[in-house]
């Protein structure tokens, strides 16, 4: 009890949201009073409610940062019971890309930026500061852990934290059921800029555009989804500050296409990556 307590203390005192797991590695259940919502949930949860339970309930929505919390009677009983530590990534301001196999560990390597990794029992945490939604099976054996969700601590890892990636933000994101057709002269019109340039290096543009062809060229399948995201990646990323030119985008139409993605859906899938930007 002594450790996971001290843990979270430690942890708690850097700002980092905590609570008690139990023997299955799961939050604490959710006491008679709280039971099946009774209670009106946690302020901090989706439908805020006026629950002042003592007890630390409702999973995630327990994580806290008080320690006398934390010390409290209430609160001692889980700490007896419990197996492991967890935090709230979203509370502290980040987000985990929990990576659950090899084959996952090897496309993060290949995919994503370097950054704090934690190893776990069956693959990896990368760690990026930044906030976004959580979501289950993002791809194989992935899953991506912010706000509204829990992670078990494994200790602080190794190397240096970077800001949240757009390609990991827009792997949340969904392609719109509806598409909307578009005439093929707007599909591959640049956005028109404005906004200030992030990258402000050719360089890092390029490098942009060629990760993208190659992700698309190399998707193993769901064609329809690596374009859709690829498009968008690249417009959260350049869309805004000028510099995307239509010569960039007919890169990426024509690895989608060689892929053999029609004309067509390149077409949607840029005009709902831009919908989805508000461009």
């Amino acid at each position: 009890m002594t450790t996971h307590l001290d843990t979270a203390l430690t942890l708690a005192a850097a700002g980092v949201p905590v609570l008690p797991l139990s023997r299955d590695k799961r939050p604490v259940a959710n006491c008679t009073a709280c039971h099946d919502h009774r209670c009106g949930d946690r302020p901090n949860m989706k439908t805020p409610g006026p629950c002042v339970c003592p007890y630390p309930c409702h999973g995630w929505a327990a994580a806290t940062t008080d320690a006398t919390v934390l010390t409290s009677t209430p609160w001692a009983g889980a700490w007896r019971q419990a197996h492991a530590v967890a935090y709230h990534p979203g509370g502290a301001g980040l987000t985990v890309v929990d990576l659950d196999n090899a084959d996952a560990v090897a496309w993060a390597r290949q995919n994503l930026p370097a950054t704090k990794i934690v190893a776990t029992t069956r693959g990896e945490h990368w760690i990026y500061r930044g906030t976004m939604q959580s979501v289950n099976g993002v791809r194989e054996g992935v899953d991506l852990k912010s706000t509204m969700a829990y992670a078990r601590w494994r200790g602080p890892g190794t190397g240096t934290m970077q800001p949240l990636p757009d390609l990991v933000r827009a792997l949340a994101v969904k392609e719109p059921a509806t598409i909307r057709p578009v005439s093929r002269a707007a599909a591959v019109l640049a956005p028109v800029g404005g906004g200030e340039c992030r990258h402000r290096s050719p360089a890092y543009l390029e490098r942009g555009i060629a990760m993208a062809e190659q992700r698309i060229t190399e998707a193993p399948d769901g064609i329809h989804k690596t374009v859709y995201r690829m498009f968008l990646a690249v417009l959260s990323a350049h869309g805004r500050c000028g510099c995307l030119t239509d010569a960039h985008i007919g890169r990426l139409f024509t690895a989608a296409q060689t892929k053999g993605e029609s004309l067509r859906h390149c077409e949607t899938a840029w005009a709902n990556a831009l919908t989805t930007l508000g461009m």
